[in-house]
């Protein structure tokens, strides 16, 4: 069973502990904005020791999750880090999860809370493989941050090291945001999963930043977070999340009719759209805040930041119908989009003849 998680590094000087889901660990430690550029300079970690853990051991593991999930996984060389959805049986995201197999287990990161409803599932479908799945969250604890010479002794205390391939993309997949001239492009963010008794020592006095930092960071980079960006209806193609965990010519899984179809057929009814916030006021609007067009709501607020460059940021999940040119507001604050996903045909058919179908109408149901 998962373990509550109230990490050791809040008794630095200055740690104030984060709300919400990231309830556990620092949300920053005094100075958010100095944080933010000593994690980007690769001088600083973050404690994301509030992360779930699993690991999955035995012979038919990596067929067993190949089995599973939305990425191409059987034939994984060892060290190789990956990202890989739950999809609900009609392709609504269930769960990311963050994995990587040293050769003989398959080492997995999943956001908080999640193992509660993840472990069960996983249990149910072992069936006769040769698979077991544990809960080792109570052993181990997540790092994060860029990989620099500040962090190399790192390797040495991790059982493994994952790196985000975020916005790369994975395998035989697609687009539905930029390519070229992505803001994420070269990004390097890593975890590495460590001994929970020994975080405390391991961080050492090197300087860390809270998840504040990280967050402002993953926001800038458009890089989606499963049950913030996410909701109960949420799939795949609006947040540009095949390009880095969904492999479109792989054996059936659950959902996987729902990411073929809507990429092949179908527009997504939703896209996920960045945006600047204006900064004049002193009060952020909320995740989960409508954003509105002339008043009338289009979407929802899903993440929101400062970061140290750009001020007030966030992403929001809008209807696609949307128009890419207009002003929105969330409350009383303005905010100017920057498209992510395009809200013209998916690219699987923008050479062809533009095919009319009723799967968004019924995806918004």
């Amino acid at each position: 069973m998962t373990l509550p998680v109230r990490s050791p590094l809040l008794d630095r000087p200055g740690a104030v502990e984060a709300e919400g889901t990231d309830r556990g660990v620092a949300a920053h430690y005094g100075d958010p904005m100095r944080e933010q550029r000593r994690l980007l300079a690769g001088e600083a970690i973050v404690d994301l020791s509030h992360r779930e853990v699993l690991s999955v051991t035995g012979a038919d593991r990596l067929r067993w999750l190949h089995s599973m999930t939305t990425q191409h996984l059987v034939d994984a060389a060892a060290g190789q880090s990956f990202e890989t959805l739950v999809l609900s049986p009609k392709g609504h995201i269930e769960h990311a999860l963050h994995l990587v197999d040293d050769g003989s287990t398959s080492w997995i990161t999943v956001e908080p809370g999640s193992v509660a409803t993840l472990l069960p599932w996983l249990e149910s479908m072992r069936f006769m493989l040769r698979v077991e799945v544990l809960d080792r969250t109570g052993e181990y604890a997540v790092l994060a941050g860029l990989p620099s010479p500040a962090m190399a002794d790192l390797a040495h205390h991790a059982v493994a090291m994952w790196t985000d391939p975020w916005p790369g993309l994975v395998g035989d997949t697609t687009a539905y945001g930029p390519v070229d001239g992505h803001p994420a492009a070269g990004r390097r963010w890593c975890e590495w999963l460590v001994p929970r008794a020994e975080l405390a020592a391991i961080v050492g006095d090197r300087p860390v930043a809270g998840v504040w930092a990280a967050e402002a960071l993953r926001v800038a980079a458009w890089r989606p977070r499963a049950g913030f960006d996410t909701d109960n209806r949420t799939i795949v193609h609006e947040l540009d999340w095949l390009r880095s965990a969904v492999h479109l010519h792989k054996g059936c899984y659950r959902g996987q009719e729902t990411v073929a179809r809507v990429h092949n057929l179908g527009r997504p009814p939703r896209r996920v759209v960045f945006l600047h916030l204006d900064g004049s006021g002193h009060v952020l609007p909320e995740r989960g805040e409508s954003v509105l067009l002339d008043g009338r709501a289009v979407g929802v607020l899903t993440s929101v930041a400062r970061h140290f460059e750009q001020g007030p940021i966030g992403l929001a999940v809008v209807k696609r119908s949307t128009p890419v040119d207009r002003e929105l507001t969330v409350g009383d604050v303005s905010a100017a989009q920057t498209v992510v996903v395009d809200p013209g045909d998916s690219p699987a058919h923008r050479q062809l003849p533009r095919k009319i179908s009723r799967l968004s109408a019924r995806l918004e149901q």
